[in-house]
């Protein structure tokens, strides 16, 4: 099982928007099949392909997640943070604004999906 230190080390080197597939590569190679990222406190949970699961610590203090989910608004701000516009915790606060509850990093299908609160895809981009 991999651990949380491994994980650091990998995020520290691969984690940004330009090495993204290479990040993925990366938790493949130590067995994360799926990463989930809530949105709420900024939590990761990692899990192995037995469904084994590890998580992080909580990022931030917990933001409410809107129960109506405006995907407009969703991918407004997930536009204006992919340009390097607005910080992590920018984006957090518009997309818990937005209704949406997690994205989850797919390291075999090599895919990014984000989901409501009633775990309905909102948007699911491959990773290339």
């Amino acid at each position: 099982m991999f651990t949380l230190q491994q994980i650091e080390q990998i995020h520290n080197k691969f984690g940004n928007a330009s090495n993204i597939g290479e990040y993925l590569q990366q938790l493949h190679k130590i067995g994360v099949v799926r990463q989930d990222s809530f949105i709420a406190d900024g939590h990761s949970e990692y899990y192995n392909s037995q469904d084994q699961k590890l998580a992080s610590a909580p990022m931030y203090d917990k933001l409410t997640i809107s129960k109506k989910t405006n995907e407009q608004s969703f991918k407004k701000h997930l536009d204006l943070h992919n340009q390097g516009r607005t910080s992590y915790i920018e984006m957090s606060q518009s997309l818990a604004e937005s209704g949406i509850e997690k994205w989850t990093f797919d390291t075999v299908k090599m895919t990014i999906t984000y989901l409501d609160k009633q775990g309905m895809a909102v948007l699911v981009e491959p990773i290339v």
